[in-house]
């Protein structure tokens, strides 16, 4: 990997041009990624190989991570595994699908949350339980609390929140199971957003609140237009947690787990580095 130098000379070079990344349709400022199934396993860290990627493009352009996961996870699978320095400035981490925003500035610290109010927190818990209950869906074993308040989200984790991933992964493949509870929590909770989201979770935030909200949050805070940003995700399906932030028309990447992730930053990269060398071509000041 080259040196951070050599790449933030690269991300101010490539910030002050208007050359179009790679085969991307306009110039590209801001990728961003989901995290579960997308960067990582469920709940588990980015490993080396990502870790080393993640690095390498964020000291060349701007990087986001959106997940329904609340900001202690972020810290455990994201944050704990890069390497520290001033490099996190391009960084922007958004829990809990983009109900909290974190930047870092030597610091990390939380620009907003937008928490649920005590009775819309009561009425969410009581539709889990009764869609729960209603569609029959009972494992036989679960492993730590099926439904937890993460202040601007609650998630219902089919399996419990501490569930082993290898029995995570064979429980719902499909998203057949997930979609029946859905669709009696979309009659429970008209106006909520309601999404499927990782291995065996359902997420619900406040009415109008979801990915494509935290979309329009990146744009507001970092100035960067929709048409700007690259999204990569692995639940970009109708009903996924994704699927919000293609409707708005953001270019969208759909993956299937962290290699094929893995594939496409190391294109990006490539086209980025590309851009670089034209842009040196050109006069501009030397990589």
């Amino acid at each position: 990997m080259n040196g951070t130098g050599e790449v933030l000379r690269k991300r101010e070079l490539f910030e002050s041009s208007n050359i179009t990344v790679g085969r991307l349709d306009g110039m590209k400022r801001l990728i961003i990624f989901d995290l579960d199934g997308t960067l990582a396993q469920s709940k588990s860290p980015i490993d080396g190989p990502m870790s080393s990627l993640l690095h390498e493009l964020i000291c060349i352009v701007n990087v986001a991570v959106i997940s329904g996961g609340d900001w202690p996870q972020f810290q455990k699978q994201v944050i704990a595994q890069l390497p520290p320095g001033e490099y996190l400035a391009g960084l922007s981490l958004l829990p809990t699908c983009g109900t909290k925003f974190f930047r870092y500035s030597g610091r990390w610290t939380k620009i907003y949350s937008e928490d649920f109010t005590t009775s819309e927190k009561s009425q969410i818990l009581s539709a889990f339980h009764e869609a729960i209950d209603e569609a029959g869906i009972k494992p036989e074993k679960i492993w730590g609390e099926l439904i937890e308040d993460r202040g601007s989200q609650i998630t219902y984790s089919a399996l419990g929140q501490q569930a082993p991933l290898a029995e995570k992964m064979q429980w719902d493949p499909n998203y057949l199971k997930r979609r029946k509870i859905k669709g009696l929590l979309d009659a429970l909770l008209s106006g909520f957003s309601i999404r499927m989201g990782g291995a065996t979770s359902i997420d619900v935030t406040k009415p109008g609140i979801d990915k494509a909200h935290g979309i329009k949050k990146l744009t507001s805070i970092l100035g960067i237009a929709s048409s700007q940003m690259v999204y990569i995700g692995d639940a970009l399906f109708a009903g996924g947690n994704d699927n919000p932030v293609e409707q708005l028309g953001v270019t969208s990447i759909a993956v299937r787990d962290p290699d094929d992730t893995r594939r496409v930053v190391e294109t990006i990269i490539a086209c980025l580095d590309d851009t670089c060398t034209e842009l040196q071509g050109k006069g501009s000041p030397g990589i």
